[in-house]
């Protein structure tokens, strides 16, 4: 009697662990269920993350040639004109009007082109503001939105 009632305990113990190791059809459902919803949330997010990095770089670029551009202002009492550009950043421009108390060296070591590969936009005098400095964005074509859209000094 013992040994039956050993041998039927086992067989329980064995069935029951059995069971217990497998997944039902129903809990694999809801895992993927549950992974399809946060997927849903969060690889958009992740993959925007590389278009807010380059508008975040393109803002500082724009920054710093701001900066130095108001530095060229403070030492010539003028900006470069459109036609010099922001290469008189750069070099000293021949063009009028020629600044007489140009920086040595100049006002940055090289022109930074935007995280598309283009060169920054300049315009003197500025449609937004005294001068404008920009990048057309992802897309290379004025105005756009979302990562097409225009970066520039106004924004800063």
């Amino acid at each position: 009697m013992n040994n039956r009632l050993r041998r039927s305990w086992g067989a329980r113990r064995f069935c029951g662990s059995r069971r217990a190791s497998g997944f039902t059809l129903i809990e694999i459902m809801i895992v993927v269920v549950i992974l399809g919803i946060l997927a849903a949330v969060v690889v958009p997010r992740v993959l925007d993350r590389p278009d807010q990095a380059k508008t975040t770089a393109a803002r500082a670029d724009i920054a710093v040639i701001m900066q130095a551009l108001k530095l060229y202002r403070l030492d010539n009492g003028f900006y470069p004109s459109t036609d010099q550009g922001l290469q008189a950043l750069v070099q000293k421009p021949t063009t009028n009007p020629a600044p007489q108390n140009w920086k040595a060296g100049g006002y940055l070591e090289r022109l930074p082109t935007d995280p598309w590969k283009t060169p920054y936009q300049y315009l003197n005098p500025g449609v937004r503001g005294e001068i404008d400095v920009f990048s057309f964005g992802a897309d290379q074509q004025a105005g756009g939105e979302g990562s097409g859209a225009d970066i520039g000094s106004w924004n800063l």
